[in-house]
């Protein structure tokens, strides 16, 4: 008896009438496809039970059929990753599921040789960078990769002469909606915990939002109101207890990240002091325990959903060959308890 031969998808192009590539980039659900036509492809697909040969496609297309996720490890704690960059972790990770991906994830500094030790290697097709710590430290290395041609995409802020492609947030329009909400509440002596300087590129349009709010508003910045901290509870505490023992007057804190916040709360906690009733609290990022904590944090809400959707789209893309557009995510104002009630 004669064996039925597997579908191919030559046969999907013939009963679809497209041609091979357009029914490859349609089963990996590229937006290039229109979505009648997708549906269309995967209807015929699965009518002929058809399934992706995917060590034959890669050998055919040179392939690895992998991205690379290269997270930055914040924490000599080896355990510790980011909750903002966990959030962004899932969704990128269901996104290239749903594109038939593998994901390779791991640390930036594990390795001294990105290019060499994910793309030369054929580990990986492309790579995805979430945080690269100290900019001005890690700009040699964006270089290299930009320098060799390497198919890269950055989680992060634009600013002038950055290598590669980026997705990110727009940090100054939600810092500057954070602040604006405390003015709202009548608050006028806001502390910005966190640091300024072009170091930690986020944080840094992060302040520039927030002075620009107050100066929109009638109040001048008070240097006594920066208090330097990175982007972790343990670091916000000590720059909450620094803050409160230099007996600088202050009724509101914006913190660059949820998890300054939240140590943040913990301090003024440790003090006596109520939130929202003697200090007002609001955040940047929305992680999952904001909405959990006690208060409820008010924060400045990153869409990791869109950004992951958009890092892969885009990876895809450059592997691809096509042309790609860097992307500016406009940010959301979370309001929860922490903030309390708008002044009459």
């Amino acid at each position: 008896m004669k064996q039925r031969s597997r579908p191919t998808s030559r046969d999907i192009a013939r009963l679809a009438e497209v041609s091979q590539a357009t029914v490859s980039r349609a089963l990996r659900n590229s937006p290039l496809v229109k979505l009648e036509t997708r549906t269309r492809i995967a209807s015929i697909a699965r009518e002929l039970r058809y399934r992706t040969d995917r060590s034959a496609a890669g050998l055919r297309s040179g392939r690895s059929q992998t991205l690379a996720l290269l997270l930055f490890e914040e924490s000599q704690d080896d355990s510790a990753i980011n909750p903002f960059f966990l959030s962004l972790l899932g969704h990128i990770t269901h996104e290239t599921a749903r594109r038939n991906l593998d994901l390779l994830v791991s640390f930036q500094q594990l390795s001294e040789d990105w290019y060499t030790d994910y793309l030369l290697s054929k580990r990986a097709d492309g790579i995805i960078l979430l945080g690269y710590g100290d900019y001005l430290d890690s700009i040699p290395r964006l270089r290299h990769l930009a320098d060799d041609g390497a198919n890269f995409v950055i989680f992060g802020p634009p600013f002038d002469g950055m290598p590669g492609r980026y997705v990110g947030c727009d940090n100054a329009a939600g810092a500057a909606l954070a602040t604006r909400h405390l003015l709202g509440l009548g608050r006028r002596r806001i502390a910005f915990v966190g640091t300024a300087n072009e170091h930690w590129p986020e944080f840094e349009m992060r302040y520039r939002g927030h002075v620009q709010a107050l100066l929109e508003a009638g109040v001048a910045p008070d240097p006594a109101l920066l208090v330097e901290a990175l982007t972790s509870e343990s670091s916000g505490h000590e720059a909450a207890r620094r803050l409160l023992e230099s007996r600088t007057s202050f009724d509101a804190v914006f913190a660059a990240s949820d998890s300054i916040a939240i140590g943040v709360l913990g301090a003024l906690r440790e003090h006596g002091l109520r939130t929202p009733e003697d200090v007002a609290v609001v955040g940047f990022d929305d992680i999952a325990a904001a909405a959990h904590f006690n208060p409820p944090l008010t924060t400045v809400q990153q869409d990791t959903r869109r950004a992951a959707e958009a890092l892969v789209e885009n990876l895809i893309r450059l592997v691809d060959g096509e042309p790609v557009e860097s992307l500016l995510i406009e940010p959301k104002l979370i309001v929860r308890a922490s903030c309390g009630a708008q002044a009459a």
